[in-house]
């Protein structure tokens, strides 16, 4: 069994077990959360998939830590001005891992 799931801007596939690296929660580590917004369920037998959302389909998740990315540069420069600039960059993201996925129906 597997679900389509969209948190953050983003969809991904999960399966029961698996482990994901979302965009920041607001949630305690070791705690469960619920995410509700599932844009496809797909079991042995069937299918099915949302408009946009699938009804009464829920993936609970338990969060494992809360942690930073690699830093990424960000340079800019003008050619012939002189101008020169260089920034960076750590995102923040949080460490799930799929615990359930149920659908009703």
């Amino acid at each position: 069994m597997y679900a389509v799931i969209k948190t953050g801007g983003k969809q991904y596939r999960v399966e029961n077990g698996s482990r994901l690296r979302i965009d920041l929660l607001d949630a305690e580590k070791g705690s469960e959360i619920e995410i509700r917004d599932v844009l496809m369920v797909a079991d042995s037998d069937r299918v099915e998939v949302g408009t946009p959302y699938v009804e009464n389909a829920v993936v609970k998740a338990e969060v494992l830590d809360h942690t930073r990315d690699r830093k990424i540069l960000v340079f800019r420069k003008l050619p012939r001005k002189g101008f020169k600039r260089l920034k960076g960059h750590r995102q923040n993201y949080t460490v799930v891992r799929i615990k359930e996925i149920s659908f009703g129906g």
